[in-house]
Order: structure tokens, then C-alpha cells, then sequence
């Protein structure tokens, strides 16, 4: 039997917990599980919302104390260490890594069980520390980065300007293993359900922080000509913020709070538009990102409005699985959802479209095959 070790040493990711990136993680597990794999999970941060169909995988937990600065840095690439020397002794037959900072447990692990190894990137993190927290150990972390790569048999990007960020950092002989494969979505776990009798209903899924442009949805909301409902799905910084919004442009929203994601088909059940309403940036290599939730929305049968921004315009395709809008814009946003809205046979044509394109193209599954595709057999 295949043996898995899935490793993922970011403290700001909690295996299980109800954040895009703990979906993330435990949708690749699932995947393993369902190839016959024997999956255990290595991390510093397990949380507590353990799904009933992993609640059996075994995990190793290498907790990193709080700390700050270059004390905590240290502490991460100690945790790193220890994990591999676990896996080391439980023994593999393959390793999996979710990439974070200062980590170099895949090299380790791949160069002493002399098996294949897998490295998963799903943002710039040293860029994204540098900017928004501190790093003290730049360099540090650029040669964690280097070894992991340089070990993997293969590094899968979630999208393109992540594969050019690794590649700018690696040596060259290193950038025919480094591959883009975008974010998939459970399609039994979604499915389509009927919408709710009454006004439409428009819902977002995510986290309530400023880069996944809630504000400009509400604003939408309050300059609507078309009757459609307006469900907010998910907790954050930007929570506050966002209610009062609401409450100061008389605008009804329903704010469900944070949910696991046990709960997210039954929050998306009855909805008939879905939003995905992401802010302009400066940098265009900002919109890095693959929309899990874009996935989720398909894979519900949901039309989705969204921004054309980054990955988004080859996800959607315009008229088809829904519509695609210029970034903070909430006049252009009110628009098209205003449309949908007034469009119940359109709505039915999208519905049945995304659908198609979820079940056809984006399952975990499919993703899987296409990260281990010409290594594993």
C-alpha cells in the first residue's frame, strides 16, 4: 500500500479548521485516501473541526511555541526538523508538502527514504511576510525554498504568477519540475440543489478581509434596481466594517458568520447567483491566487458574477458560466447581478454549464492526477 506523509508546518493554517487553506488540505487528503493511500498527517497546527470521514488519519503534531521575530522563524525550522525526523521513522513511500516558510522537511524526508516528493505553493509567502508581518530571516527562508524545490519531483503552482515567483527564486535546472495546477472542488460534497422560492438570492463565501472585495458587494447591494437577497458567508478582520457598511446604506445583508466547510453546501443551498467581487490592485501579480470558492460556486450549479481580474477569466467564461465584471465597481457589479437576477432561464442555462465545467475539470481527484501525473503510477 501507498504510505502518505502530509506535511504542513504553517502555523497559520489549521488542518482542520474552516478556512479556504484547511479545505485545501483536506480535500488533497481525501484524494490520497480515495487513490487506496495510507495518508498520515504531519503538522504544527491540527484544529478541531475534524470531519467525520478523516477523523480516522492519523496526525503528528509539532506545536510551535509564540514567539515572535527571528526567535519564532527559528522555531518554524525547528518544527520542520522534528517532523521530518518523524516521518523518517514511521517510514513513507511518499511525501506531499504544503509549502511554508523556513521549512525544508520534504528534502529531508525525500532524500533520506530516497522516495518522490511533492511541493505544493500556493502563494509567495516570503513576499507576503516581508510585506504584511516581518522576516527577519529572508535568506533563510529563499534557501528553505531552494532545497524543497530542488528536491520535489515535481512542484505544483495554483497558478501562474505563483510558477514564475518559484522559478525567479530556483536555479534553472530546476524550472521543468515546476508546474501549474489550479485549486479543484469536491463535487459530491457540492452539488446543485432548487432555489429558494421568493427574491433571488446572492451569496459570497470567503473570509471578510479588504482582498476579496466584500465592500464593493454590499455597495452593490444598496444601489440594486432588481430585488434580489444578499447572503454573506464567513467571518474576518473586515466583519465589523462590513455590518456597519450595511447598517449606515440601509442595506439588508445576512451575515452567517464563520462555517466549517461541512456546512457550506447547505449555505449555498437555495442561493441562485453567486459573487466572487475581488478588488483592483496596484500589481497585477497580486491577483495570484485560485479561487476555491469560484470552484465551489460551479460545483453548486451557481452562476457566478465576478471580477475579471487574475485567474478568474479562465475559470469563467463570460455569458456561459457567468458573467465577468471590472473590479471595484459596484455599479457595474449591481448590474449584472441585477440581470441575473431578472433572468431565471438564463440563470437555469449557467447553472447547468458550471456545473458541467466543475464535474468535467476541476474535481480534487482530477487535480491529483494532474500533480503526480508521470511519477506515480
Amino acid at each position: 500500500m501507498m504510505r502518505v506523509a502530509y506535511l504542513c508546518l504553517d502555523p497559520g493554517v489549521p488542518i482542520f479548521g474552516s478556512k479556504g487553506a484547511s479545505v485545501h488540505v483536506q480535500e488533497i487528503i481525501r484524494s490520497w485516501r480515495a487513490r487506496g493511500a495510507d495518508v498520515t498527517i504531519y503538522c504544527t497546527r491540527p484544529g478541531s473541526d475534524i470531519p467525520a470521514d478523516l477523523a480516522d488519519v492519523p496526525v503528528v503534531v509539532q506545536s510551535i511555541p509564540k514567539g515572535s521575530g527571528d526567535e519564532r522563524e527559528r522555531a518554524q525550522a525547528a518544527a520542520a526538523a522534528a517532523l521530518a525526523g518523524r516521518v523518517i521513522a514511521d517510514g513513507a513511500t511518499v511525501a506531499y508538502e504544503r509549502y511554508s516558510l523556513f521549512s525544508d522537511a520534504l528534502a529531508r524526508v525525500t532524500s533520506a527514504l530516497n522516495i518522490p516528493g511533492f511541493l505544493e505553493v500556493n502563494a509567495p509567502l516570503i513576499d507576503e511576510q516581508r510585506i504584511h508581518r516581518s522576516l527577519v530571516g529572508e535568506d533563510v527562508a529563499l534557501e528553505a525554498l531552494q532545497r524543497q524545490v530542488a528536491a520535489a519531483a515535481r512542484t505544483v503552482c495554483v497558478s501562474q504568477p505563483v510558477a514564475e515567483w518559484v522559478k525567479e527564486r530556483v536555479s534553472i535546472e530546476h524550472h521543468s519540475t515546476v508546474a501549474v495546477v489550479p485549486n479543484g472542488v469536491n463535487v459530491n460534497r457540492i452539488r446543485p440543489t432548487p432555489e429558494t422560492v421568493g427574491s433571488p438570492v446572492v451569496v459570497f463565501v470567503g473570509t471578510l478581509k479588504p482582498w476579496h472585495g466584500v465592500e464593493t458587494l454590499i455597495q452593490a447591494k444598496a444601489v440594486a434596481s432588481t430585488d434580489w437577497a444578499l447572503r454573506i458567508v464567513g467571518a474576518g478582520p473586515e466583519g465589523e466594517r462590513l455590518r456597519e457598511l450595511a447598517v449606515s446604506t440601509g442595506t439588508a445583508v445576512e451575515f452567517t458568520g464563520a462555517l466549517t466547510p461541512d456546512f457550506i453546501p447547505a449555505a449555498l443551498a437555495g442561493c441562485a447567483v453567486a459573487t466572487a467581487p475581488y478588488p483592483a490592485m496596484e500589481d497585477a501579480n497580486d491577483q495570484y491566487f485560485s479561487p476555491l470558492k469560484i470552484y465551489e460556486y460551479c460545483a453548486a450549479g451557481l452562476p457566478v458574477v465576478a471580477s475579471r481580474v487574475g485567474q478568474v477569466p479562465s475559470i469563467i467564461d463570460n455569458g456561459v458560466t457567468g458573467l465577468l465584471v471590472d473590479p471595484s465597481n459596484p455599479a457595474a457589479l449591481a448590474a449584472a447581478i441585477d440581470d441575473l437576477a431578472a433572468a431565471p432561464l438564463a440563470r437555469a442555462a449557467m447553472s447547468d454549464a458550471a456545473r458541467r465545467m466543475a464535474t468535467d475539470h476541476h474535481s480534487w481527484d482530477s487535480v491529483l492526477d494532474r500533480i503526480t501525473e508521470g511519477i506515480l503510477a
